[in-house]
This record gives structure tokens, sequence and C-alpha cells, in this order.
């Protein structure tokens, strides 16, 4: 099981800094044998909001790295022309000498479809075609496009890129179509834990390697996303992840409730008040801090690790940047590659 670097902002950062975890966090993955870094597009708002375009945060970790591959976790795909994603990946992918991957999202957040409107309806379907056009374009096939005369052209992007075929992902918030279509495709899942659990994950891994198998050679590639704080001891962990988890789970209020609903079956999202929605956070960063998340001492932490391999997770991307201390979040790498050595070494 491999370990990456997962950014997706907390929104607190600020001045002249703001991607200095960004840099020396690559830094510290690229020269400790991590496998990956993830970068993710958010827009209009300030929880993530200083990352718009993965692949120029990819090409900044290209500079500073020569080893780690370099991920979109995720680009939104129907806000984008499909041969403006192939052609920034293959800079990405030449820039890197060949590390660049990328996991493809639908997106969900309507006000980010301000930038294209027209595809909320069927962002799903564009998703699945777009994946299709950059993937052809990365294979440096014809694509037929519509200039700006209307009329038909076949064009190829530029510039041609490293890898013969371009890394590929599909992000899922859970839905189990998703890790079906991952599978049918021939692309690899990346997924989470808010909103399910280790059980339902079970499931779903199970059917994504059967579709997987079922149409291509191999066995695929399963990313979860686990935010991540290893430290020398669990209640000083606990103390500095509680309140910027918690305002994560806040952010992510949708997902807490749809959680909550399964847990407590006839709950009513609507008729909660600011006191009620308080006390399902708190019971939800417990949930996530005991088994959501890699938390605690790095024997916590080989527990955990020992539940996701029977599951199948092939990559742990550890998501790093939501407590807002920058310092306290570099020292605990440290910790966090020695929880990945002693894991290797097992």
């Amino acid at each position: 099981m491999d370990f990456g670097l997962f950014y997706f902002a907390d929104g607190v950062r600020t001045g002249t800094d703001q991607y200095r975890l960004l840099l020396e966090g690559a830094r510290f993955a690229d020269t400790n044998g991590f496998s990956a870094v993830w970068t993710p597009e958010r827009h209009f708002h300030e929880f993530g909001g200083r990352y718009p375009n993965p692949a120029v945060t990819a090409a900044a970790v290209a500079a500073v790295t020569e080893n780690v591959a370099i991920r979109a976790g995720s680009v939104v795909a129907p806000l984008h022309h499909p041969a403006r994603i192939a052609e920034e990946w293959a800079v990405v992918d030449n820039l890197s000498g060949g590390r660049a991957g990328v996991s493809f999202a639908p997106g969900w957040h309507v006000v980010d479809f301000a930038l294209r409107p027209e595809n909320y309806a069927d962002r799903r379907q564009v998703t699945m075609d777009t994946i299709d056009t950059v993937r052809r374009l990365w294979r440096q096939e014809e694509v037929e496009l519509v200039d700006g005369a209307g009329e038909s052209v076949k064009l190829r992007t530029h510039p041609v890129p490293v890898q013969p075929e371009l890394p590929t992902w599909l992000t899922s918030s859970g839905n189990p179509e998703t890790f079906r279509q991952a599978g049918d495709l021939g692309v690899g899942i990346l997924t989470h834990l808010l909103g399910q659990s280790l059980d339902d994950l079970v499931r779903k891994v199970a059917e994504y390697r059967e579709h997987y198998a079922r149409a291509h050679n191999g066995t695929g590639h399963v990313a979860l996303m686990l935010h991540t704080f290893v430290g020398e001891d669990r209640a000083k962990v606990r103390q500095v992840v509680h309140d910027p988890f918690t305002d994560y789970l806040r952010s992510s209020l949708g997902l807490v409730l749809k959680a909550a609903e399964e847990l407590m079956p006839g709950i009513d999202p609507d008729q909660m008040d600011p006191e009620d929605i308080e006390f399902l956070l708190e019971v939800s960063f417990e949930r996530y801090f005991e088994t959501g998340g890699l938390f605690g001492t790095v024997d916590d932490g080989m527990a955990l690790l020992g539940s996701l391999e029977k599951i199948g997770v092939d990559e742990v991307a550890c998501l790093i940047d939501f407590v807002p201390d920058t310092d306290a979040v570099l020292d605990g790498l440290r910790h966090l590659a020695q929880l990945k050595q002693r894991w290797e070494a097992r």
C-alpha cells in the first residue's frame, strides 16, 4: 500500500506563504518515498479557493520534485474544454518527466458552474465524454472540434506528453455507480470516508474490482483520501485536530447529514436547530477520529492501515492541510514517514 499527500485547503493561511505547505510538503514526499502529491480544484470560496487550477499547482510541484507522481484530485471535467485539459496536463507531464495523473470529477457545487452553466444539468455525462476525449488527445489521436467559423476541424493537441497513456481516476463521494463506471472504463477510483463507512467501502471496492476485471486486464487502483495527522501522543493529536476537522465537517454538512440519516433513521435534517447540528458535528468528529481518519500515534495508524489493506486500498492519500498551523503539519510529516516505514517493514 502506497502513501501519498493530498491537499484540499483550509482557507486560513494568508500572506505570502500560502503555498509553503504545498511546496515543502511536496519536497518531503519526494525525498521520503511517498507515491504522489494530489491537489484539488475549488472555486469562489475561501475553503479551497487557493487551488482553482490543479494543473498550475502541479507545475509548481513538478519544479521542486524529481520522483513523486503529481496528480489532480480532482479536475472538475464539466468546467473545462477537454483540449485544454489535455494541453495543460501534457505540460505537467513534460515538466515532471512523465509523472502526471488526473482524477476527474463531475462537480457538485452549483456556484462553481458559473464558469460553465450549460454543463450543470448533464455534468455526469459531460464528465464521461470529457474523459474519453482527453484520453484520445493524450494518445495524439485527432479529434473533431468546431472552430470559430462554425466549421468542423480535426485537431491534435501539443505538447506531446511523455507517458503514452494518461494515468486516470474517477473521483467518487460514495456513489456505487461511480465505482462500477471506473471499473468499466479501466481507470482508478479516488474516494473518501465522509458519508461512507469502511463496511460500505468493502462492497464498493469489490464491485469496482469485478467490473475492472471483466473489461480489462489487471485489478485497477483504489486511492482513499484520509484526513491525516500523526504524532507522538494521541491526546495531543486530538487536541490539534479537533477544531479544524470539525470546521471541515461543518463545511461538508450535506455529507455529514447524509451519514447521520443512515446512522439514525428517521432524523429530519430540515428540523434540526443549531444546537442539534453542533451535537451531530461532535458525534461525527468522534466517529471519524476513531475510524475515518489517520489520526493518533504510529501504533494507531498501523491498526487502521491493516483494515484498509484487507479492503483492498492501494494508496492512502493523506490529506494534511486542514490543520492551519503549517509548522505543526510539517512536523507531523516526520511521524507519518515513520508510520510509512514501519508499515513497509512489517
